[in-house]
């Protein structure tokens, strides 16, 4: 760790006051130096006063297990990080987007969410012109030549998606660029947490990405339980670990299912899009809704696990595992399915480790990066699930990385259920620290979630900064 950097732990709780403040050319020294020597960027985000905006950057070191938290204060602008560390490139339109903070030398700079800056006047600017902020109408990257060919897909696409607008750049079959436009759904949610938590700040949470309910409200959980200097009951943390391994089992299947629609292989993607909804029942089994939905609070877990329901959810499990190593060992069995994820999409560990990728996405390039081996939290401080990775970094990997993870999470799950501790599911919780922030890291099904609360002087949210996994990997897709 940077002597810079002040050093915490995953669900520690800090005062505002201790995390260092430098100026703007030995924050950018201290930041590019800590990434060069294996830091990587988690959480990047302004905070404003009236004068300035303070910045503030969460790095983590994988293989110690800590985070680095740093902070610059700048007026209208700074020096970017971006030209010497692709990681930070959406962090900082984000901050250009929502502050008007200008990073000087940024390569492409443009919004991520096209809504207007929410510090607007004569201490802030405002790099975008009013026409650029419309998605789908900011200046997409072009190729020139005769015989170059541009594909406009979405923002409407077929099913059930939330909307994304995407450019692609080719010759003959051979696509050269992707962009991807999104924020076509902003809805200012975090903005809407502030002076909380309150009676629908849990609600915002189960909300935030909808296939991921119990990983963000597994992050928000233990980012206030760090806040309020307290734990949740050891049963409490185990029911935790079963949902959030239950949400990715089912999201993995779903996964391998449409990976073989992609490919027109039917008997796969039927069996799987099947085998999902047995997983999601599962979580309704428990909780009463299939996404985890009123499952989990600060302080521990609104519902139990009676001895029936353990032995039901066993059951349920195995036949599970048996349905889905079927259908799977389909694609693997089918010489025309390898030949089509073997060698596609190729994504190098260099260009993941740039990139800051996280997840599947990552561990399919040979990263081992796993929040739960890495930074445990939890019932994964005793019962860690090992890592699985493949170093081929195309979709062949990343569906076997799914494969693998599929039966490890079903052997942490069935292990848990063996050995299901005793006692409270919820302890009730203690005010609020004021004037302090708490970092919360969890493994969601699609990679790491960042949740960071910072707290005023009474005690209520200040800032809340979320980095669901997907910020790190679009960028990941386009290559």
């Amino acid at each position: 760790m940077a002597p810079l950097f002040l050093s915490v732990y995953n669900g520690q709780n800090i005062p505002l006051s201790k995390v260092p403040v430098l100026p703007a050319g030995e924050f950018r020294q201290a930041v590019l130096g800590a990434v060069e020597a294996g830091g990587r960027i988690i959480s990047f985000f302004g905070n404003p006063s009236e004068e300035n905006v303070r910045l503030y950057i969460l790095l983590a070191h994988d293989r110690e297990g800590r985070i680095g938290v740093l902070s610059v204060d700048v007026k209208d602008r700074y020096p970017a990080l971006t030209p010497e560390c692709p990681q930070a490139h959406w962090f900082e339109r984000e901050i250009a987007e929502q502050w008007g903070v200008l990073p000087e030398g940024h390569p492409w700079l443009k919004p991520i969410r096209f809504h207007p800056p929410y510090r607007q006047g004569k201490n802030g600017l405002d790099p975008f012109s009013e026409e650029k902020r419309l998605p789908s109408v900011t200046d997409f990257f072009q190729l020139k030549g005769d015989e170059i060919h541009e594909v406009a897909v979405g923002p409407v696409h077929a099913g059930i998606i939330e909307p994304g607008h995407f450019r692609f750049q080719c010759y003959g079959e051979h696509v050269f660029h992707l962009e991807i436009s999104l924020g076509y759904q902003h809805r200012g949610v975090k903005r809407a947490l502030r002076a909380g938590p309150d009676k629908r700040t849990i609600h915002y949470m189960e909300t935030l990405a909808g296939d991921t309910s119990i990983g963000h409200t597994t992050a928000y959980c233990e980012t206030m339980e760090a806040l309020m200097r307290c734990d949740a009951p050891i049963r409490a943390q185990a029911l935790r670990g079963i949902a959030l391994e239950l949400e990715r089992l089912a999201n993995h299947s779903g996964d391998l299912g449409a990976l073989a629609n992609d490919i027109g292989y039917l008997p796969t993607a039927s069996y799987c899009g099947r085998i999902r909804g047995d997983f999601l029942n599962m979580t309704a089994l428990i909780c009463g809704n299939r996404f985890g939905r009123n499952f989990l609070r600060p302080g521990g877990a609104a519902f139990d696990l009676e001895d029936d329901l353990v032995a039901e959810l066993s059951k349920r499990l195995k036949a599970a595992l048996r349905d889905v190593t079927v259908a799977v060992n389909l694609l693997w069995d089918t010489p025309s399915v390898l030949e089509r994820l073997e060698g596609t999409g190729i994504v190098t560990r260099e260009i993941a480790q740039n990139l800051g990728l996280v997840g599947v996405a990552a561990r399919a390039c040979g990263i081992d990066r796993d929040v739960r081996f890495d930074f445990p939290s939890g019932i994964f401080r005793f019962s860690q699930i090992p890592v699985s990775s493949s170093p081929e970094g195309d979709v062949f990997a990343r569906a076997y990385v799914r494969w693998m993870e599929i039966q490890r999470s079903m052997d942490f799950i069935q292990n848990q259920l063996r050995a299901f501790p005793d006692g409270q599911i919820f302890k009730a919780t203690d005010a609020i620290t004021p004037e302090a922030m708490a970092v919360s890291l969890a493994e969601g099904w699609r990679g790491e979630i960042c949740h960071v609360a910072m707290t005023d002087r009474h005690g209520k949210i200040a800032q809340y900064k979320i980095t669901d996994p997907s910020f790190h990997n679009w960028m990941g897709l386009a290559m």
